[in-house]
This record gives C-alpha cells, sequence and structure tokens, in this order.
C-alpha cells in the first residue's frame, strides 16, 4: 500500500514465487523491515463493456482488512497500460484511500461498471530498504512477493529477501497463474 503523500504516478514492481514465506518474513525483519500491514486485501477490477482491458487499463476497488480488527478501509486506483521498464514492470498509476470502500463500491455501479476479475488474498506488507515488500497468500496458488519501489530500492529490497535475483520477474499475477497451473496440473483460485 503506497503512502498517500507518493507524488509518483510511476509504478515498477517485481514478482517473485516464494518457497517458504516465514523465512523469506524472518529475512525481512531481519534486515529491517518494518510491518506496516497484515490481513485480508480484496480487490475488485471493473470495466464497462471490456473498454479499459481494450486499451490495457485497470480500475481497481482495494479493501483492506487489518487483522488487529480496525476498520477497513479502501483504495480506489487506477492504471494505464504495462510496459518494462530497465527491467521493471511499469505503468502509470493513480490512488486515492477511500474511508467508506463499499459507498465507492456503489458509485462504481451505479456508473454502469461490473466487476471483470475478483482477487482475495492475506497479505502482509513491509517496507524495507525504501522499498514496499508485500508477501501474498492466495486462497489456492503458490504465495508471492512483490518488491515496489525505485530501481535502487527494489535492488536493496531484494537482496532482504534474500531469494535469488533471478527469481524476480517484471511480469503480472497471469504468469504466475499460468507457471502454477503448468507445474501442478491444479487450476489457480484467486478469489474466495
Amino acid at each position: 500500500m503506497k503512502s498517500p503523500s507518493q507524488e509518483s504516478a510511476d509504478e515498477l514492481e517485481l514478482k517473485a514465487r516464494v518457497d517458504d514465506p516465514a523465512a523469506l518474513e524472518t529475512a525481512i525483519v531481519e534486515a529491517g523491515g518494518e510491518l506496516m500491514f497484515r490481513g485480508e486485501m480484496i480487490d475488485r477490477r471493473y470495466d464497462r463493456k471490456g473498454k479499459l482491458e481494450r486499451h490495457d487499463q485497470v480500475l481497481r476497488l482495494r479493501v483492506f482488512r487489518p487483522d488487529t480488527g480496525a476498520a477497513p478501509f479502501g483504495v480506489l486506483g487506477w492504471k494505464g497500460p504495462v510496459s518494462v521498464r530497465d527491467g521493471y514492470k511499469h505503468r502509470e498509476e493513480h490512488e486515492t484511500q477511500v474511508a467508506q470502500p463499499e459507498a465507492a463500491r456503489i458509485i462504481l455501479e451505479r456508473l454502469g461498471y461490473e466487476v471483470v476479475l475478483r482477487i482475495d488474498r492475506k497479505i502482509a506488507e513491509y517496507r524495507v530498504a525504501g522499498a514496499m515488500v508485500r508477501i501474498e497468500w492466495y486462497p489456492a496458488m503458490d504465495v508471492l512477493v512483490e518488491i515496489e519501489g525505485e530501481p535502487e530500492a527494489i535492488e536493496g529490497a531484494v537482496r532482504a529477501t534474500g531469494l535469488s535475483r533471478d527469481r524476480f520477474l517484471p511480469v503480472a499475477l497471469p504468469h504466475f497463474v499460468r507457471a502454477y497451473e503448468e507445474r501442478t496440473g491444479q487450476t489457480a483460485r484467486l478469489a474466495l
């Protein structure tokens, strides 16, 4: 989850499959990682008759439900077309935090947007080496780690994970879904 004061509209990130999430969290904490959030992260992606998909854009309402029992909050975001920049997945991104995610959902639906993708996962999000590191547990798929930030911060966070650099890829979630399904012969499940 980005800081609301973040000025950059550029999102740079890498993702990797995680074999041992507990060891990953230990490595991050030992590297000075600060836990920013732990709980559920519920994504709903919206579109109207495929118009956003045709332009490689994403309209997303993300709801965070903290494990602490604190009130949930939402983040409404728009993402532009995907590219790879200097070896990192890149896209323009604009987000705003919303205190009433249910009201935001109703507004989107009243404007004619429909949910086209559901993603439900548990996450642990850390700030380490100036980057955001998020570990993601899906209902039925591999555990993933996503690192987002500026290139130098991303590389520092990659080192902090203790995972090999070549495991980190500038690709989107569908790549990992296909890899999981090909490797296991099982259908990945991203939503409850």
